[in-house]
C-alpha cells in the first residue's frame, strides 16, 4: 500500500497493550525529512516504546506506522530502512572496531569495496579511524559511543533512532557526546527521532521536541516554543531547569489572589472565576536584599555557581519559590528577601486540568 505524502515517518493513532495494561494512547505524529526530533518525558511514558514500534522491535496493537508514505506494520525491522542506536553500546568484544562497525553490511552480502568505503567514510566523520584495528575494551566509553554511531551510520538510513544513547556516560562526555551528535546531524542531513528523560539534551538537540507522559503526546513544538509556551502545566514543570514556580491561588473578577499572599489584576480570555495555578520562570524573579519588593520570602538554602546564584525560599504559608540570578550577591540561610514578580512573566492554568489559560480580551 502507497500513499502519497511529504513527511519521512508519520503515526497514526498508534496505540500499545501488553495484555490488559495500555502503554501508548493513540498517538499521531509527523516527521518531515531531515528533522531531528527528540521524545521526552519522565520514565514509563512511553517514548522507549514509541522508538521501539517505530523500528520494528514491537508491533502496535492498532494504528498505522508510514515510512517515506508506505505502511510498514507489517514489514520487518532489518527491512525498513532505519538504523538504531541503543543505550548500551552492544558490540561484539571479540571483534576489531572495523570489524564491528562492518559486520552488518556481511550479513546483508554487501560487496567488500563498497563495505570498507562506508566503514572508512564512517570512521573519519566520526574521527575513529585512528582506532579502527582496536577492539572494544581498549576504547573509552566516549570512543565506544562512537563506534556504536559508526555502526548506525554505515547502514545509510532512512532514520537514526537513539534509545537514550548518552545514559552511560559522565557529565562532561555527555556535554561532548551532545555536540557531536548535533553536528553529525548538520553533516549528513538524515532524519532522527532522539529518546531521552533528559530535557537539556531535548532543549539543545531538537528541532522539535515530542513531550509525553503516561502514553500520551502533552505537546509538540520547537524548544523555545514548549519553554515559553507550555500548553500546560506538566509541560510547563518539565521543560525547564530549574524548574518553573507553581503557586496556587484564586481568579475572582479578573483578580488574581495567591494563597501566598501576592494580589495583582488579570484577564482572561477563556474562563471565569475559580482556582487557578501561577506559574514563573525562576529567571523571571526579582530580589531584594533589603526586603522591598512584592512580597518576602525565607531563605532555606542556595547555591552560588560564580555566574549564577540559586535561591531556595519559602513564603509564609510554606509554598516554596526556587529565584535564578545571573550574578553574585551575599546571602545568609533563613534570612528575609523581597521577590518581585512580573505580570507579564506569568502562566496561568486551570486549577483542575491543569490546561494553560489565555489571557488577555
Amino acid at each position: 500500500m502507497t500513499e502519497t505524502s511529504t513527511h519521512t515517518l508519520e503515526l497514526r493513532q498508534i496505540r500499545k497493550s501488553f495484555g490488559a495494561v495500555d502503554v501508548i494512547h493513540g498517538v499521531d505524529l509527523a516527521i518531515d525529512e531531515g528533522e531531528f526530533v527528540v521524545f521526552v518525558g519522565p520514565s514509563g511514558c512511553g517514548k522507549s516504546t514509541l522508538l521501539r514500534l517505530i523500528a520494528g522491535l514491537d508491533d502496535p496493537t492498532s494504528g498505522d506506522i508510514m515510512l517515506q508514505g508506505k505502511r510498514v506494520n507489517a514489514v520487518p525491522a532489518s527491512e525498513r530502512g532505519l538504523s538504531m542506536v541503543f543505550q548500551s553500546y552492544a558490540l561484539y568484544p571479540h571483534m576489531s572496531v572495523r570489524q564491528n562497525l562492518s559486520f552488518g553490511l556481511e550479513n546483508f552480502r554487501m560487496d567488500r569495496t563498497e563495505i570498507a568505503r562506508r566503514v572508512d567514510s564512517a570512521a573519519q566523520l566520526l574521527q575513529i579511524d585512528q582506532l579502527l584495528d582496536r577492539r572494544p575494551g581498549q576504547l573509552s566509553g566516549g570512543q565506544r559511543q562512537r563506534v556504536a554511531i559508526g555502526r548506525a551510520i554505515v547502514r545509510e538510513p532512512i532514520v537514526f533512532l537513539f534509545d537514550e544513547p548518552l545514559s552511560n556516560l559522565d557529565a562532561e562526555l555527555r556535554l561532548q557526546m551532545r555536540v557531536e551528535i548535533s553536528n553529525l546531524h548538520d553533516e549528513l542531513g538524515n532524519t532522527m527521532i532522539y529518546v531521552t528523560h533528559d530535557q537539556i539534551e531535548a532543549m539543545t538537540m531538537a528541532d522539535r521536541i515530542v513531550v509525553l507522559r503516561d502514553g500520551r503526546i502533552e505537546q509538540v513544538g520547537r524548544p523555545l516554543d514548549l519553554y515559553n509556551n507550555p500548553a500546560n502545566r506538566f509541560v510547563a514543570g518539565f521543560i525547564g531547569a530549574p524548574q518553573m514556580n507553581f503557586l496556587e491561588g484564586r481568579i475572582e473578577r479578573n483578580r488574581l489572589s495567591l494563597d501566598s499572599g501576592l494580589t495583582r489584576d488579570v484577564q482572561l480570555a477563556t474562563r471565569g472565576d475559580g482556582r487557578v495555578t501561577l506559574g514563573i520562570r525562576p529567571e523571571a524573579i526579582g530580589v531584594s536584599l533589603d526586603g522591598a519588593g512584592d512580597m518576602q520570602i525565607k531563605v532555606r538554602n542556595f547555591e552560588q555557581l560564580g555566574s549564577v546564584t540559586y535561591i531556595y525560599g519559602a513564603f509564609e504559608n510554606g509554598e516554596r519559590l526556587t529565584v535564578q540570578l545571573g550574578e553574585q550577591i551575599p546571602l545568609q540561610r533563613n534570612q528575609t528577601i523581597g521577590v518581585t514578580l512580573p505580570s507579564d512573566r506569568f502562566h496561568l492554568f486551570d486549577g483542575e486540568s491543569g490546561q494553560a489559560l489565555a489571557t488577555g480580551p
